[in-house]
């Protein structure tokens, strides 16, 4: 088992990566933290990466070229001030790191690198973005875990890569008794499956919070864009949220939902929050769940719209249902629990 390990963020802007960090600390596994956005920029970053982009495009004829935001000194730094020879990345390296120098550097220091694997899924859309990702920075990892199934089986089919399913946990949430005030939260970016399904429930108490909605305003009803608060919430603020509301609402990106997975980490966090989870349904669910006893699910917007209705009039199979799916959580998610499965595999 390691003793000693750094977890390289690089998805910060949430909790996810800290958290990681923190159990792994509560584990006694001495552990670092670096936020990649928070290392040292390269000077005049944006004007050269513009200038390395015309040329790997035009000259080099590449798909995809992304230019490193970090310089490979700090980077470096870093390594050597932590002494560590585990590293555990969150998402993504590409987006900051020269993934050659990280190379050069696993082999200088003896590092294993391990990835876990949060959103890859987004990078659907973009196929230059994905196979870039594929070919160039997953090679790296001395193992991939992934939060979902569906990208696991994928890796897995790729020559010389390796992927271990690894869904995802919460921590334990302090839940305050308060008013119901609304009927449904949902929390995320704006994207169009997600605003199809909400404009079904605006007469509804909905409440809807996250990222990239105004710029969405004229494709929004009045009703939707008068219950929406245009910025994310995270931590103590979403889970004061969770609990003045009657239905957790999870809507998966459709990138997520066109690749058959969907099981994120707000499915989580509600369990843990002792509240009530609707989320659409994906098979990964039932390998995890109990559906309609731990959690509950819907398939398309009238199915929607009618567990709304039945779980708003039914506060006892409501309550139940939450109640049972947080003693799953604590049996099964809580990130102590993930966190101890996982170093029984990292050496």
């Amino acid at each position: 088992m390691i003793d000693k390990i750094l977890i390289l963020d690089g998805i910060s802007g949430i909790s996810l990566g800290m958290e990681i960090a923190d159990t792994f600390t509560d584990l006694k596994i001495q552990t670092s933290y670096a936020s990649a956005r928070n290392l040292k920029h390269k000077k005049l970053n944006k004007l050269n990466s513009a200038i390395y982009k015309f040329i790997h495009r035009q000259i080099y004829k590449e798909d995809y070229y992304r230019h490193p935001k970090i310089t490979n000194q700090s980077l470096e730094q870093l390594i050597k001030k932590t002494q560590t020879k585990t590293i555990f990345v969150i998402g993504f390296l590409y987006r900051f790191f020269d993934l050659k120098f990280i190379r050069q550097l696993k082999e200088k220091y003896d590092l294993k690198i391990y990835l876990y694997d949060t959103d890859s899924c987004n990078l659907f859309n973009n196929k230059r973005e994905l196979v870039y990702f594929f070919n160039q920075e997953l090679p790296l990892y001395n193992h991939i875990y992934s939060f979902s199934k569906t990208t696991t089986n994928f890796i897995n089919k790729i020559n010389s890569l390796n992927a271990s399913y690894f869904p995802f946990g919460s921590i334990n949430i302090k839940t305050e008794k308060l008013n119901k005030e609304h009927d449904i939260l949902f929390v995320g970016s704006a994207e169009m499956r997600r605003i199809f399904l909400l404009e079904e429930l605006v007469n509804y108490k909905l409440k809807v919070y996250g990222s990239k909605w105004k710029r969405n305003n004229s494709i929004i009803s009045s009703k939707l864009n008068n219950i929406i608060v245009d910025q994310p919430i995270w931590s103590n603020v979403l889970y004061q949220e969770m609990s003045r509301s009657k239905i957790i609402l999870n809507i998966t990106r459709s990138t997520f939902y066109g690749t058959e997975t969907g099981v994120n980490l707000r499915i989580f966090e509600a369990l843990a929050a002792q509240s009530f989870l609707l989320t659409d349904y994906t098979p990964e669910l039932t390998e995890l769940f109990n559906i309609g006893q731990e959690i509950e699910t819907y398939s398309c917007a009238e199915e929607l719209k009618d567990k709304v209705d039945y779980y708003l009039q039914h506060d006892d199979k409501r309550i139940k249902i939450a109640q049972k799916g947080y003693e799953k959580f604590q049996k099964n998610y809580t990130w102590k629990s993930r966190i101890t499965e996982l170093l029984s595999e990292l050496q």
